[in-house]
């Protein structure tokens, strides 16, 4: 997200009808709205990975991965707020709105210079107030890092390296952090392909 592109005050509902037609995507926080920008090759490749692995577990479940277009619903009656996570799981929103969800089980965020802080700090404060939520994943596209917050472990973080391997509890998935840097150039990455 960029905080530097906001407009003026927005309803919600407006919001939500012009997101639909809109070429860029935008972020709502409380009556503003901020465009994103594009995402970097490997931020894609990450995320890509992540979708995979995520469908092929859930495949024939009641739980379904979207990808960066799904939007999270996060609201109370003091403040409102929708997110475009880059990868999101739903199990229990079979009713849910065509284009938003408030009901995700797992978010994933491939972090950037230009996001970290945001999503480290603000989202995950504000992601923490669903009920549903599960896990919040949190990856590094710049050296690679997998830091996993459980609710079940009151949000503590976990992180996880190359040569380890990362289980999302909710859905039953182990997966290596060698398969979610698959294709992934960066320094740390060539280091362990190198080592191996």
């Amino acid at each position: 997200m960029n905080l530097n592109h906001k407009v003026d005050f927005i309803s919600e509902e407006d919001y939500l009808e012009d997101e639909k037609t809109r070429e860029i995507k935008h972020e709502y926080i409380d009556g503003e709205i901020y465009a994103m920008a594009g995402a970097s090759r490997t931020h894609n490749i990450i995320s890509s990975n992540v979708l995979f692995a995520f469908m092929g577990q859930l495949d024939g479940t009641r739980c379904i991965p979207f990808a960066s277009d799904m939007k999270v619903k996060l609201s109370n009656k003091d403040s409102s707020k929708f997110f475009y996570p880059d990868v999101v799981v739903v199990c229990d929103d079979e009713n849910g709105d065509d284009y938003y969800t408030d009901k995700p089980r797992i978010i994933v965020e491939v972090l950037s210079k230009a996001t970290r802080r945001f999503d480290k700090m603000l989202k995950f404060e504000a992601y923490k107030t669903i009920s549903s939520l599960q896990e919040y994943v949190l990856i590094e596209q710049d050296f690679a890092e997998v830091e996993v917050c459980r609710r079940n472990n009151h949000w503590v973080s976990e992180r996880y390296f190359l040569g380890d391997d990362v289980t999302f509890e909710s859905i039953g998935l182990t997966v290596s952090v060698e398969a979610i840097y698959r294709r992934v150039q960066n320094e740390d990455v060539l280091e362990f392909l190198q080592a191996k």
